[in-house]
């Protein structure tokens, strides 16, 4: 078997262009999971049972379930539950978001629960209120400590974007697999597709490993 890596430039724009929509999608579930993801924190903190239930069911379920399964019942199931028609783009963004939101929620709780007890107790010495509290003594510190673990999640969610492409979505992945197929070279542009995902996960990852190390010396007391 002869092997031709030379074709794969013949597609390069095509392969780049599947590259920005995967990281369109992955972009912005990643922002809109970190947001919903540290309001489940903070309302799941509350101690409020009627409002802590729910919500850690929702996390349990969407960290204890496959990616693709929920990608499924959203895309495929949650239209005809509802009786609504969503265009797939919303359902893949709605099932990454989800599944964000709940590994982030968890990031953010562990990085709560890591602020020193007596932080609590000097702002109720100083009279300030629990808005005041979270707003200028719980917030900051919490994001700051999530930046580490937030970024290896950004990471992960880059990687599981690949499922997308189960549900026709034409990203890195479809893009690539469908190139392969018509082509009849599946060796040569599904290689060069794991090569395109590892360029743009192996940095990132070295940046989580950079800015672990500075969190930890900052927060080593």
């Amino acid at each position: 078997m002869s092997l031709d890596f030379t074709t794969v430039f013949s597609y390069w724009q095509i392969l780049l262009k599947g590259l920005g929509l995967t990281l369109a999608f992955t972009l912005s579930s990643a922002l809109l999971g970190s947001v919903l993801g540290f309001m489940i924190c903070l309302l799941r903190a509350s101690g409020k049972k009627w409002i802590t239930w729910p919500l850690t069911l929702f996390v349990e379920f969407f960290r204890g379930t496959p990616l693709l399964i929920q990608l499924f019942w959203i895309f495929f199931c949650l239209p005809v539950v509802f009786r609504l028609q969503i265009p797939p783009y919303i359902s893949v963004i709605i099932a990454l978001t989800a599944y964000m939101a709940a590994i982030t929620s968890e990031t953010f709780r562990g990085a709560l629960k890591s602020i020193a007890g007596e932080q609590h107790d000097a702002c109720i010495a100083l009279g300030l209120t629990s808005a005041v509290k979270v707003i200028y003594v719980v917030m900051p510190q919490t994001l700051l400590r999530s930046i580490p673990p937030l970024l290896s999640n950004v990471v992960s969610l880059f990687k599981e974007s690949a499922l997308i492409s189960s549900v026709g979505i034409a990203d890195l992945m479809f893009v690539g697999q469908n190139i392969s197929n018509s082509t009849a070279q599946p060796v040569e542009f599904l290689t060069a597709t794991g090569i395109i995902y590892f360029c743009v996960a192996y940095p990132l990852t070295r940046l989580v490993g950079l800015v672990e190390g500075k969190m930890l010396r900052r927060f080593a007391y």
